[in-house]
């Protein structure tokens, strides 16, 4: 009897302990490169989404950092004086933000990398985006048939970016025929970034055959100069699949094709993998890569984009 009265009581200690493990949201922290940009709306949207159906009376707060490291910084502690339980982390700078990562793991919150990695946090869920340049790249390749002037249109050096742009190389190196003008010019991630690039680019190289933007952004603005001076048959491809290159993919533009990305996927598996760190369980890697399809005027009529139903 006593042995018995000794298990159930220990059962019963056993569940209590696992009740009081497990541990809900109730606040998310969610800071990003810009919400001027559709990616990172939908990264916002996708977040919200993914903690409301796990906790329905959860609260999700949204900051856009506009790529000022200062401004995240401040961001992050107000997160921690909110007392949020998770961060998911667009970082301005993937190495200089790490006192602020430190700062908040030491306060009980969780960190999760989006997009760009951030040195120290708990887990990163990002795009395969060497694979996404290469990609973007191998279509430039083919529609030069392995020949031509090709300029690497770079942005903010973010481990997205650098990425991408060490994937786009790799490609272009192997063809012997492809000739790389300039591949250090920052387009700042924006369509009018973009466009001042290229119209130096334009004005300073008179055979241009194609060029390789770091996201459609800059992609839109790209094609823009190239229409302001009357320069055609430039091949532009990217990364992202955004509403705006599903527009230019369909009309008459000379954007080719764009490396898509799934921001709704990823901040929702960036939300689930915070959510089994905080209950103890760690994701079998701490990056998480998803990968990338190549959107191209032939495959635009099926492709499913950031704004489709979910």
């Amino acid at each position: 009897m006593f042995v018995r009265k000794a298990l159930v009581a220990g059962v019963a200690l056993a569940c209590a302990a696992g009740i009081a493990q497990a541990r809900e949201i109730k606040s998310v922290g969610v800071t990003v490169g810009s919400l001027g940009n559709p990616f990172f709306v939908t990264i916002a949207k996708g977040a919200e989404a993914k903690v409301k159906e796990m906790y329905p009376n959860a609260k999700v707060i949204t900051a856009s950092a506009d790529y000022d490291l200062n401004k995240q910084f401040t961001q992050i502690d107000n997160f921690i004086s909110a007392g949020v339980d998770l961060i998911l982390l667009n970082a301005a700078d993937a190495k200089a933000i790490e006192p602020a990562v430190k700062k908040a793991q030491k306060a009980g919150i969780t960190v999760v990398a989006v997009d760009v990695a951030a040195a120290g946090a708990d887990a990163t869920v990002q795009t395969d985006n060497v694979q996404a340049g290469r990609l973007a790249c191998e279509h430039i390749v083919k529609k030069l048939g392995g020949k031509g002037n090709v300029v690497i249109q770079n942005g903010p050096q973010v481990s997205a970016v650098v990425d991408r742009v060490k994937g786009c190389k790799e490609v272009l190196g192997a063809a012997s025929g492809i000739k790389v003008l300039s591949d250090d010019q920052d387009g700042k991630g924006s369509r009018e970034g973009g466009m001042n690039v290229m119209l130096g680019h334009l004005t300073r190289f008179q055979k241009l055959d194609a060029v390789f933007t770091i996201n459609d952004p800059q992609a839109i603005g790209t094609d823009l100069a190239a229409r302001q001076l009357k320069r055609k048959g430039i091949v532009i491809t990217s990364v992202d699949g955004a509403p705006d290159i599903e527009t230019a993919l369909k009309n008459d533009t000379q954007v080719e094709a764009s490396a898509s990305q799934d921001p709704w996927l990823m901040a929702q598996q960036a939300v689930v993998i915070g959510n089994d760190i905080l209950n103890g369980k760690k994701p079998a890697s701490p990056m998480v890569l998803i990968p990338s399809t190549l959107v191209t005027r032939d495959t635009i009529g099926s492709y499913k984009g950031w704004s489709s139903p979910r």
